[in-house]
């Protein structure tokens, strides 16, 4: 085609050029167009705990039950699992691009649920996450202080209260969490040797916690059926222990001379 085609013709020209523009508003309408349009899979991830089991325990017993009630999963591509040694265990669902990740993440909520009758008692006690995930991070926060008495603990701690749960109501946030998280927690070291003289295990010690570390219901004073009383009082007992005090004092066993052995006795409690 001569160079000059269009020059000698200008009314084939502004005809041509207005049905490029024609074309090109119908298609900026009809077309769908995104800021940013999805190019990588979806990631679903579950993840639990096994408190004392080993890497070998955690695969065999939690995370073996879960997958094998995943596998099948419409539009799955492949599924990843990762077993701690200190119970934990993280197994991350990819998805092919496209797929709607709001059914996907229900449809392996209830896919879990299955697998629930096969998993130990403890890992339901713990609770089973499954959350939304992306395979990148978009932002990464660092919280420091220059005050040596705001350690890492008390810093990840802050974090976890006052700016967690601020990030998570920003528009767009998907998925916020404290990487090397650290919380304040009460940890109780067990003597094995005085353990034993006093005939007792580790078992006696979870269950005196579980059955003195509660909250319990104590009742009202006043309430009907009595009569002639015009006030009714709520009694209040004390409900969960917070104190290296408090757990310290729980009573272990009682002898037949009316003396205790609490946990003091046989364990080191520490916050």
């Amino acid at each position: 085609m001569k160079t000059g085609f269009f020059i000698d013709r200008p009314v084939l020209s502004t005809v041509l050029s207005v049905l490029i523009v024609i074309i090109g508003v119908i298609g900026l309408i009809f077309l769908p167009v995104e800021q940013y349009p999805q190019i990588t899979p979806p990631i679903v991830k579950i993840s639990t705990s096994y408190p004392g089991a080993s890497a070998t325990t955690v695969s065999q017993a939690v995370a073996t039950p879960i997958e094998q009630e995943l596998n099948g999963t419409p539009g799955m591509i492949y599924m990843e699992s990762n077993s701690s040694n200190s119970g934990g265990l993280t197994i991350t669902v990819t998805f092919e691009a496209g797929v709607n990740v709001d059914l996907v993440a229900v449809e392996i909520q209830n896919r879990v649920k299955l697998a629930e009758s096969r998993l130990p008692s403890e890992v339901l006690q713990n609770g089973i996450s499954v959350e939304k995930a992306t395979p990148g991070q978009l932002l990464i926060i660092a919280l420091t202080s220059s005050d040596p008495k705001f350690d890492e603990i008390y810093l990840s701690n802050y974090a976890t209260i006052n700016v967690l749960d601020v990030i998570r109501r920003v528009p767009g946030v998907g998925q916020v969490s404290n990487v090397g998280s650290r919380y304040y927690g009460m940890q109780i070291w067990v003597y094995p040797d005085k353990l034993a003289s006093f005939g007792l295990t580790v078992k006696d010690i979870q269950d005196a916690l579980k059955d003195q570390n509660r909250e319990s219901a104590a009742g009202e004073l006043g309430k009907q059926p009595i009569v002639h009383v015009d006030v009714a009082t709520l009694i209040t007992a004390r409900g969960r222990l917070s104190s290296v005090e408090e757990f310290e004092d729980i009573v272990l066993k009682t002898d037949s001379d009316g003396s205790f052995i609490r946990i003091r006795d046989v364990a080191r409690v520490s916050l």
